[in-house]
């Protein structure tokens, strides 16, 4: 088994009414995680607003996640580190493993979305170059929903040839049944692949993924460790893989994640209402009364 391999939450950001970083929040949400089957979690990715931070306060937030090993010391953190400027994102993913982050989560360079192949095969490699220790783990953040930059299995295949050790793998958030199926076809188990579509897990796994990272695991990770754990054992998953796709869709009625994540975090599990940061909004009562109501039907 892939030593990655496993469910991550893509973890919310707890914010302080300043919409600063909550610091002191963030170790009892990630406990909260490992004590519900999470494997590890992605810090600062789409759902945990990382585009929306200086590299000043990705420093402090990757820090303060530190602190859940003093509780769980195999508790695995995956930062993300990708921001359209080379420089900016070879400096935090440096932060990142100097911290000792088992891997970076890096976006393509999303303001340029018409660049070519090539291009996106020099940025990777540069970073690779510039920031990577020899044991440094990359996963690209395949998002083209958010990015614009749709990854071509070419790309995949010379990166991989270039840099056997370092880039390990994907994190699929293109929602494409048929992409998920080409990945497993084209690679095997050569490229492990971490799905950011919870409906999909299943047929993730059965087509070589080693995991999930989502933003539903802030609330069902218990589901997804499930569909997981029976797929690890050769047993069917179906009926588990029906309840989380039933969960998934009714949680894109209200996206962007982040808003009705943390309402629901808050109503379900206690932890405090935080804000997000503009340009997002938090979601209404009513909405969060909504969700609940259809959540609730599902057995959650």
């Amino acid at each position: 088994m892939h030593s990655l391999a496993g469910v991550y939450a893509a973890a919310v950001t707890p914010l302080k009414a300043d919409f600063s970083p909550d610091l002191e929040a963030i170790p009892p949400l990630l406990d909260f995680f490992a004590g519900r089957g999470c494997h590890g979690a992605l810090m600062l990715g789409t759902t945990g607003e990382g585009p929306s931070f200086s590299p000043d306060e990705r420093l402090q937030i990757l820090r303060a996640a530190l602190d859940v090993r003093t509780e769980h010391p195999a508790f695995r953190l995956l930062a993300g580190t990708g921001t359209p400027s080379l420089t900016e994102t070879i400096g935090l993913t440096r932060t990142a493993f100097d911290l000792g982050y088992e891997a970076v989560v890096v976006l393509p360079p999303y303001y340029f979305r018409n660049v070519t192949e090539d291009g996106l095969f020099a940025y990777f490699s540069e970073l690779i170059r510039r920031a990577f220790p020899e044991d440094g783990r990359l996963f690209i953040y395949h998002i083209p929903s958010l990015t614009g930059v749709t990854l071509p299995l070419s790309l995949l295949k010379r990166l991989k040839e270039a840099f056997p050790r370092q880039f390990v793998g994907l994190k699929d958030s293109s929602h494409q049944e048929d992409f998920a199926r080409q990945m497993g076809d084209s690679f095997g188990e050569d490229l492990a692949v971490l799905t950011g579509t919870d409906s999909f897990l299943q047929l993730a796994l059965e087509s070589h993924a080693i995991g999930c990272i989502t933003a539903p695991a802030n609330l069902i990770s218990p589901n997804l460790r499930r569909v997981w754990d029976d797929c690890q054992a050769g047993v069917d998953a179906s009926r588990s893989q029906e309840h989380i796709t039933a969960i998934r869709h009714i949680l894109e009625k209200y996206a962007p994640f982040p808003p009705i994540l943390k309402a629901l975090l808050a109503r379900l599990h206690g932890f405090p209402l935080w804000p997000v940061r503009p340009p997002l909004i938090e979601v209404s009562a009513e909405k969060v009364e909504q969700a609940l109501v259809e959540m609730e039907a599902e057995g959650i």
